[in-house]
């Protein structure tokens, strides 16, 4: 598929869905990395600024910097009340607009998948950052049925559509990212699993901020039928029961990866 055809432009709609899921797996993450407060940071593809937010508060960092090719998602992290400290700028993951050893840390969150060639990526994000520093992601687990959007997933592909996947949505892998971070010559390297669970008021909210902000889901969505698009509506929220009060609640699973530089 064409890079393209997955954008992510409304900040807002962004934190909504997505964001939320960011900081629960993002939580989990950071404790894993387990580093020490006063570091130089990089938020690679930091979108509209939910991990970089999450790092400020729980890391408390000296510097830092995420890039992001989109100004419309960069424009909501720039407003984040808990990013002020950070600096936000455009930039491309696979070319890293700063001097090698600039960083002790450098981070994808939910971003690997989405960038053409991962190990250009990792080669760029070990290039910034110093000896003995870190470099560390974590991503969906897309293949494995970990996907904050499985639910609908799984529905479509009963109703014989498959969903669009991001470009590179092997590297998502656990294998596949280990491997990365290995050739990329990183040392001490690590993988885990992160299992977050997300509840919504009721299978409304759940269905609206779904799709409101999931550009990955929309060229399937608007491809269908109505009749069709209720049907899968009514599939999922079988999929999905609710509790005695009406909430849905369901868990995603990320694989993660980390390393450090060798001194």
């Amino acid at each position: 598929m064409a890079q393209s055809q997955i954008r992510f432009e409304d900040g807002a709609a962004y934190e909504r869905y997505m964001g939320k899921w960011s900081q629960l797996a993002g939580s989990l993450f950071l404790d894993w990395l387990a580093v020490p407060p006063g570091l130089r940071w990089l938020d690679v593809g930091c979108g509209n600024g939910a991990f970089t937010e999450l790092v400020i508060a729980r890391c408390a960092p000296s510097q830092v910097d995420g890039i992001d090719p989109s100004e419309a998602q960069l424009a909501f992290a720039r407003s984040r009340a808990g990013a002020r400290s950070a600096k936000f700028d455009m930039g491309d993951a696979m070319a890293l607009p700063f001097a090698t050893g600039a960083f002790d840390v450098a981070i994808m969150a939910l971003v690997i998948f989405f960038v053409p060639d991962p190990s250009k990526a990792v080669a760029e994000m070990v290039r910034v950052v110093r000896p003995g520093g870190v470099v560390a992601a974590y991503a969906w687990d897309i293949l494995g049925g970990g996907f904050t959007l499985e639910p609908l997933r799984v529905e479509l592909r009963a109703m014989g559509i498959n969903p669009v996947d991001p470009p590179s949505v092997q590297a998502s892998r656990t294998e596949a990212m280990q491997q990365l971070w290995r050739d990329a010559g990183l040392k001490a390297v690590e993988t885990r699993q992160i299992v977050v669970q997300r509840t919504f008021a009721s299978f409304e909210e759940f269905w609206s901020v779904t799709l409101a902000g999931s550009p990955s889901l929309r060229p399937t969505l608007a491809s269908m039928s109505s009749a069709d698009l209720e049907l899968l509506k009514s599939n999922v929220r079988a999929r999905l029961p609710a509790d005695t009060a009406g909430h849905i609640t369901y868990e995603a699973r990320a694989n993660a990866v980390k390393g450090r530089l060798r001194d």
